[in-house]
């Protein structure tokens, strides 16, 4: 079987919005029975195929770098954060305060080595704006939880997306969804066509040329480098759409929700 590419995904937000909830609805295609705090950082892998149904579809790998929220660990998880092909910002629908946070995140990938990019109530001093510019990271924010909100606010948090939002701010498509409904991107919804349309700019910021459609970058590895050395990534076989492992100083770590 021919090698395929991969690109990584940052996906980021505060600790309880349900990161780890939305990268295995992604990536399973199924809701998560039994989510749990991460600790350090937890990867799935989808197998997504770019332009669909044309002639430029190709298989790639779709790493889901789901990192923990938790700010115990935000002087070390700047370790996984280079490389960043593409980002995910995440919030919590009903607290308000993690959609404002989205940005502090932003500042804190910018920042690269994770440490201090901001401290306790500094101000935020980054125009997201001039983060796309200098970079030209894809992003794409998500709303979770969106069925803990009665009828009412979710008509507000649809006035509120579309203007003077985070994703506004940064040119980038805004999703609301509920994690625990596999409806929820389903193949053809507005949502999955915006999550695909995404992962195609994240592919073509990393390994084709816009002009010429040209493909410059290596071939994926059986094996991932990571902060703390190289971990093996399972098979994939035909049916089998992800994989999934947890690290922190090169050890798994599961801490159960009560």
């Amino acid at each position: 079987m021919a090698a395929i590419d991969k690109v990584r995904v940052l996906v980021v937000g505060d600790s309880g919005v349900g990161k780890t909830s939305l990268t295995h609805l992604i990536a399973n295609n199924e809701p998560l029975t039994s989510p749990g705090w991460t600790v350090g950082c937890s990867v799935e892998v989808k197998l997504h195929e770019y332009r669909e149904g044309t002639p430029a579809q190709n298989t790639f790998f779709v790493e889901l770098w789901d990192v923990g929220g938790s700010i115990s660990h935000k002087n070390t998880r700047g370790v996984f954060y280079n490389p960043t092909h593409g980002i995910i910002l995440v919030h919590d629908l009903t607290n308000r305060k993690s959609q404002e946070n989205l940005q502090r995140w932003l500042a804190e990938i910018l920042n690269k080595d994770g440490k201090d990019a901001l401290k306790g109530g500094d101000a935020i001093d980054m125009d997201p704006e001039q983060f796309l510019g200098s970079t030209q990271i894809p992003i794409l924010v998500i709303g979770t939880k969106l069925d803990m909100l009665d009828e009412g606010h979710k008509q507000k948090i649809q006035t509120r997306t579309s203007a003077g939002s985070i994703a506004e701010q940064c040119g980038a498509d805004e999703i609301c969804l509920n994690c625990h409904e596999s409806r929820s991107l389903a193949a053809g919804t507005t949502d999955a066509v915006k999550l695909a349309r995404f992962f195609d700019k994240v592919i073509e910021r990393k390994y084709h040329n816009r002009d010429t459609g040209r493909k410059y970058a290596t071939s994926y590895s059986s094996t991932m480098a990571g902060p703390f050395g190289s971990f093996p990534l399972a098979q994939q076989t035909a049916g089998q759409q992800s994989s999934t492992f947890s690290y922190l100083n090169a050890n798994p770590v599961t801490e159960s929700l009560s």
